[in-house]
C-alpha cells in the first residue's frame, strides 16, 4: 500500500489539536502536528504522539472477555451478549430496573460514537442509579452555567486571544493542556497576552508550570478559593467598581449580591486564605480596571468543598465588571453541531430542572439524570429494595478516579452481575463477568462536541478513520445499540441497522418540532433520504452540522455547512472569534441572567459558617502532568517513561519538621484510609500543603496493563472520603484533604517494638 498521510484530531485531552499521522499499511510510522489546522496552529503535545502507542498496545483487548470464577477466557460476541442475556435479565425481571446501575467515564467524551449514542441505552436502562465522572470533576461549573444561562454547557469561556488581565485558580493549564476551555498551545496563548501589554495572575497553593510563567503567583490555602473570590466582589461593589454595562437590562437578582457578600471582605477572609487583604483589594482593582478580563477557575476550584460558590462566583465578577459576554472578557461559544442554547426559541427555556429524585441511602440529589458517584459504593452494598446489584460501567476506572476507591473496590467485587465497555482490562473491569472491548481510536471517525462547545474560537473539525476496523470488531455504537435492543426485550442478537434508522429518526423527528429549526415541519422520512447513503454517527452528525447555526439546512441556505464540507476541509474551517451572544444564548425560564438562584444561595451560609475554621494541619491537593491523562493513559511508554511522577510533593521545611528527606518514604493517613509514597522535597509547594497525583495504583491482582503495572504509582482517593462533598453540586471533595504524613520506617519500628 505505501506510505499515507491522515488528518486527525487527537482524541486524548481538551486541547483536541491537528495530528498529521504517516502510516504504511496498517501500521503508524510517525505523527507530527498540523501546521496548517485552523485551531491548533501546528501545536502538539506528547499524548497525541502516544496514540501510534495506543492503536499497537499489545494490552489492548481485541475480542470480549468472560470471566468465570478468577480466569478469563475469549469469547465471540455471540456468546458475550448471551451471557448477559442469561445473567442480567433474570436481575432486573426479579428485583426491577433500579436494580441495575450506570457509569461512565472520562474517555467516553472523546469518543465520538459514544458521546452520541449511549443516550439511547440510558433511557432505556430506565434506572435511577446513573454515575459519571462528571460528579469527580465539573458538576459545579455545568450546575452554575445551567442556574445562571439555563444550559449545562452554556459556560462563560476567557476570550483568552483578546483579554488582557486573566485570573487563574485552580487551574495548571501548561500541564493540563486547559479543562472546560479549549485552547491548544495554552502556553502560547498566555505568553500573547504579556506581548500585547497584559497581564495574567494564578491563585494556587503550588507555584507550578503556569504560575512559573504567570506576571504573579499568590499562594492560597487549598478549599478557600471562594473566600477569596467574594472578597473581590466585596471589593469591586464597597469601592464602587461595579459597572456591569448593557448586561444590566438581561439580568436579574444583582440587588442582592451586596447582601450576599457583605460578610466576606478581604480583612475577613485574608488569615483564612493566606492571602494578604490588601493584595485580595488590588487584584479586584485591577480586573474591574483592566481593558478587558476574565477569571479562569477550574478543577481545584470545582473539587473542593465550596466547588459550586467557586465556580460561581467567576461569572459574578465578569457580569460586576462589565467583562461578561464582552470581546477579551468570558464568552459563549456558538459550536457548529448546534447544542442546546442555539436550539428552541432564542432567549428564553427551560433553565435549570430541579431534582427529581435521591439516592437510596444519604437521599442525594439528582443533577442532569445523574446522581453523585460519591454515593455508588453504598448503593451497592448497603442491602435493602433498590440495591444495585448489577452494573455496567462504560470507558472508566472509577476505582482509581471516586472517593474511597477501597470500599468500591470492595463494592464491585460484590455484584451479582458486571459488564464493562473498555479497552483494558484494569483495576475496575477486573470485576466485571463481561467485558466488551472498543476499537483504536484511529479506526473510527471524530467530531469533538463537548469540547467544540468549550473553544475559544469557533471552528470545527471532522476527522474520517485512519484505519479500516477488524472485521470481527463493532464500532462502539454499534454495542451500545445491541445492548440497548437487549434490554428492551429484543434479544441477542438483534438486527442493527434497523435500530441505527429509529434512533436517527427520532432525532430527525425531534429537531422538526422546533419552530426555529431550518427542518421545521419537514416529513423525516424525506430529511434521512437526503442523509444517506451515511449511517451511525457520521449521518447524526450531517443531521446536526447542517442544522446548526452555519448549516446548510437542508437547501435553505446552499452556501453552508454540511459534514461532506467538512470532510473536504481535513485542516478544518474556521467561523472566527467568539462574538456576544447574550440575549440569544440564554435558556432560562425567565429569558435573564440569573444571577443569584436559590440552588447556589442557600449555600452562603455555610460557607459563612466556615469563617471560623482553623488553618492548622496539612492539607492535600493533587497535581496534572502533561504526559498523564487521570487513570487512562498509563500503559503506553512514551507517557510513564522518565523518574518516577506519583510521588509525595512537600516544602522542604515541612519533611523536616517530621524527619522526612527527599527520596524518604512517607505514610499519609486520612479519614478513611492510609497509602505510602516516596517524598519530593519541593520549593514551589506551599508550607502546609502536599500533593499527589490523581489516576495511580495500578498493578492490582487480576489486571492486564504490564506497562503500567510497572510504574504504578499509588492511588491517592484511598485518601477520599465520599462523605464529603459539596452540597449543591453532589460533587466529591478531592482538593483540600486533611491528612497526617509521617516516616514509614518510623511507624515499622514502633510496631517492632510493640511486639
Amino acid at each position: 500500500m505505501g506510505e499515507q498521510q491522515h488528518y486527525r484530531i487527537c482524541p486524548i485531552c481538551e486541547a483536541t489539536c491537528g495530528l498529521k499521522i504517516t502510516t504504511d499499511g496498517r501500521k503508524v510510522t510517525a505523527i507530527r502536528g498540523n501546521d496548517e489546522d485552523v485551531f491548533s496552529e501546528g501545536y502538539l503535545c506528547t499524548k497525541g504522539v502516544a496514540l501510534q502507542d495506543l492503536d499497537a498496545d499489545p494490552d489492548r483487548l481485541r475480542t470480549p472477555m468472560i470471566r468465570e470464577g478468577e480466569t478469563w477466557r475469549e469469547a465471540t460476541w455471540d456468546e458475550a451478549f448471551e451471557e448477559i442475556e442469561r445473567r442480567l435479565l433474570p436481575i432486573i425481571q426479579e428485583h426491577g430496573k433500579n436494580a441495575l446501575g450506570a457509569y461512565l467515564g472520562n474517555p467516553g467524551a472523546h469518543n465520538t460514537g459514544l458521546a452520541l449514542y449511549n443516550s439511547a441505552l440510558l433511557r432505556t436502562l430506565g434506572t435511577r442509579n446513573l454515575f459519571s465522572a462528571s460528579t469527580v470533576d465539573q458538576r459545579p461549573k455545568e450546575l452554575t452555567s445551567a442556574a445562571l444561562f439555563g444550559s449545562g454547557l452554556s459556560m462563560a469561556i476567557p476570550d483568552i486571544d483578546r483579554c488582557q488581565y486573566m485570573l487563574i485558580l485552580g487551574a495548571n493549564p501548561l500541564e493540563s493542556n486547559g479543562s472546560l476551555m479549549t485552547a491548544p498551545n495554552f502556553a502560547g496563548r498566555l505568553k500573547s497576552i504579556q506581548s500585547r501589554g497584559g497581564r495574567f495572575v494564578v491563585i494556587d497553593p503550588k507555584r507550578t508550570k503556569t504560575a512559573r510563567l504567570a506576571d504573579e503567583h499568590r499562594y492560597i490555602r487549598p478549599g478557600t478559593d471562594a473566600y477569596f473570590l467574594f472578597a473581590i466582589v466585596h471589593t469591586l461593589l464597597d469601592e464602587g467598581l461595579a459597572d456591569p454595562g448593557r448586561l444590566t437590562e438581561f439580568a436579574q437578582g444583582a440587588e442582592d449580591i451586596e447582601g450576599l457578600a457583605h460578610d466576606f471582605s478581604p480583612e475577613t477572609v485574608a488569615d483564612l486564605c493566606g492571602i494578604e487583604a490588601p493584595e485580595i483589594r488590588r487584584i479586584a482593582r485591577e480586573l474591574a480596571q483592566a481593558e478587558s478580563a476574565a477569571v479562569y477557575a477550574r478543577i481545584g476550584t470545582c473539587t473542593q468543598e465550596f466547588g459550586t460558590l467557586a465556580s460561581w462566583l467567576p461569572d459574578i465578577i465578569h457580569y460586576l465588571t462589565g467583562n461578561l459576554d464582552r470581546e477579551g472578557g468570558a464568552m459563549f461559544t456558538l459550536p457548529a453541531h448546534g447544542p442546546a442554547n442555539t436550539k428552541g426559541e432564542p432567549g428564553i427555556g427551560r433553565g435549570l430542572r430541579e431534582s427529581r429524585h435521591g439516592s437510596r441511602v444519604r437521599n442525594l440529589k439528582e443533577i442532569f439524570g445523574e446522581l453523585p458517584v460519591a454515593c455508588m459504593s453504598e448503593e451497592i452494598d448497603t442491602p435493602g429494595e433498590g440495591q444495585i446489584r448489577a452494573l455496567i460501567t462504560i470507558a472508566g476506572n472509577p476505582v482509581l478516579s471516586t472517593p474511597n476507591g477501597k470500599r468500591l473496590d470492595a463494592a464491585l467485587a460484590s455484584l451479582e452481575f458486571m459488564i464493562s465497555m473498555d479497552i483494558y482490562l484494569n483495576e475496575t473491569t477486573r470485576h466485571a463477568h463481561v467485558i466488551l472491548p472498543g476499537l483504536s481510536p484511529l479506526e473510527t471517525v471524530h467530531y469533538d462536541m463537548a469540547f467544540e462547545a468549550l473553544s475559544v474560537r469557533n471552528c470545527a473539525r471532522f476527522s474520517p478513520a485512519v484505519f479500516e476496523k477488524p472485521d470481527n470488531m463493532p464500532y462502539e455504537w454499534e454495542t451500545v445499540l445491541r445492548l440497548t435492543a437487549l434490554l428492551s426485550g429484543l434479544g441477542s442478537k438483534p438486527d442493527i441497522p434497523p435500530l441505527d434508522d429509529m434512533y436517527i429518526m427520532n432525532l430527525i423527528s425531534r429537531e422538526s418540532r422546533h419552530e426555529n429549526s431550518p427542518i421545521h415541519g419537514r416529513d423525516p422520512a424525506e430529511i434521512l433520504q437526503e442523509l444517506a447513503p451515511r449511517r451511525g454517527p457520521e449521518r447524526v452528525l450531517d443531521l446536526m452540522v447542517r442544522t446548526g447555526p452555519y448549516g446548510e439546512g437542508f437547501g435553505k441556505n446552499t452556501d453552508g455547512l454540511t459534514l461532506d464540507k467538512l470532510e473536504a476541509n481535513p485542516n478544518g474551517i474556521d467561523f472566527g472569534p467568539l462574538e456576544s451572544r447574550i440575549p440569544e444564548m440564554l435558556r432560562t425560564a425567565s429569558g435573564k441572567i440569573e444571577l443569584t438562584p436559590d440552588c447556589i444561595v442557600q449555600d452562603v451560609a455555610r460557607l459563612k459558617a466556615g469563617l471560623s475554621g482553623s488553618t492548622d494541619g496539612l492539607l492535600l491537593i493533587g497535581r496534572r502532568h502533561l504526559r498523564s491523562n487521570n487513570s487512562w493513559m498509563h500503559n503506553l511508554p512514551k507517557l510513564v517513561s522518565g523518574k518516577p511522577r506519583c510521588t509525595l510533593q512537600m516544602h522542604p521545611d515541612d519533611a523536616s519538621s517530621l524527619g522526612l528527606n527527599d527520596g524518604s518514604t512517607a505514610t499519609i493517613t486520612s479519614k478513611v484510609g492510609e497509602i505510602t509514597a516516596p517524598v519530593e522535597l519541593c520549593d514551589d509547594m506551599m508550607p502546609g500543603v502536599v500533593s499527589l497525583p490523581h489516576g495511580w495504583g495500578h498493578g492490582e491482582p487480576g489486571v492486564r496493563m504490564s506497562v503500567a503495572a510497572d510504574h504504578a504509582g499509588v492511588n491517592t482517593n484511598l485518601l477520599t472520603d465520599e462523605n464529603q462533598i459539596d452540597i449543591p453540586s453532589g460533587n466529591s471533595v478531592m482538593c483540600g484533604i486533611p491528612v497526617n504524613v509521617s516516616r514509614a520506617e518510623a511507624l515499622a519500628e514502633d510496631a517492632m517494638m510493640a511486639k
